[in-house]
């Protein structure tokens, strides 16, 4: 899928998010939630200080509540291709944000604005000869000791693999593997690179979700992380 194809989707887009996640037991704020909370223990260190956060591919701004709870404070800009997945971002969380639509491949920000860059699920949508590219956008724009963090459907996991063929806005998607992924990531520039998996029981096992964090190396969790920082 292209990325200004998203514009089409924007309106229908958490009901079918709701829809497709079904089998897991959870709703679309739920998973929004946990990605922040993962993305705030990965950003507790007093040498990045995230009072400035993008959002690169905010969609319809799921993930706006979240920042508000775990980055009470901080400056977030919601960065995405689509202008109307923007206006519902700002109808359905009416407050502070900030909001940047990207055109071309840039994006519109002076270089070192962010101390942390964030992407939830995006780059699944980007043709995988343009990951480095805007991985060094993302560099670009990311102060010197910042973080970023990016979360990707895992493609080791058929559950994942399923709801992904079945869902009609990732009709185009192609999956990357986190090990790829990172390898992009430091051909960008980026440095100190690790991965972490995600996502391991559904909500009819949440009580072994205790287990996750012993579980992070393990590559079969519906989705993982790649991070890494702007050295």
């Amino acid at each position: 899928m292209k990325l200004s194809e998203f514009d089409q989707f924007a309106d229908e887009y958490y009901a079918q998010h709701k829809t497709n996640i079904a089998i897991t037991g959870e709703n679309p704020e739920y998973f929004a939630e946990y990605k922040i909370a993962e993305l705030r223990r990965l950003a507790n260190n007093p040498t990045i200080e995230p009072a400035k956060i993008i959002d690169f591919g905010s969609g319809i701004g799921n993930s706006i509540p979240s920042f508000r709870k775990y980055f009470a404070g901080a400056e977030v800009t919601c960065a995405d291709v689509s202008p109307r997945s923007l206006e519902l971002s700002r109808s359905r969380f009416p407050g502070s944000e900030r909001f940047l639509l990207i055109e071309a491949s840039t994006i519109p920000a002076p270089d070192r604005s962010y101390d942390v860059a964030f992407s939830a699920c995006v780059f699944h949508h980007i043709a995988h000869e343009e990951h480095v590219g805007w991985l060094k956008e993302l560099r670009r724009v990311t102060r010197n000791g910042g973080l970023l963090a990016i979360f990707e459907h895992n493609p080791l996991n058929p559950l994942t693999v399923r709801a992904v063929n079945t869902c009609p806005f990732d009709v185009n998607a192609r999956l990357i593997r986190a090990r790829e992924l990172s390898f992009r990531l430091r051909e960008a520039g980026w440095r100190d690179v690790s991965i972490h998996y995600h996502l391991f029981f559904p909500r009819l096992l949440a009580p072994l979700r205790i287990l996750e964090p012993w579980l992070r190396g393990f590559p079969l969790g519906a989705q993982y992380s790649v991070v890494a920082h702007n050295i």
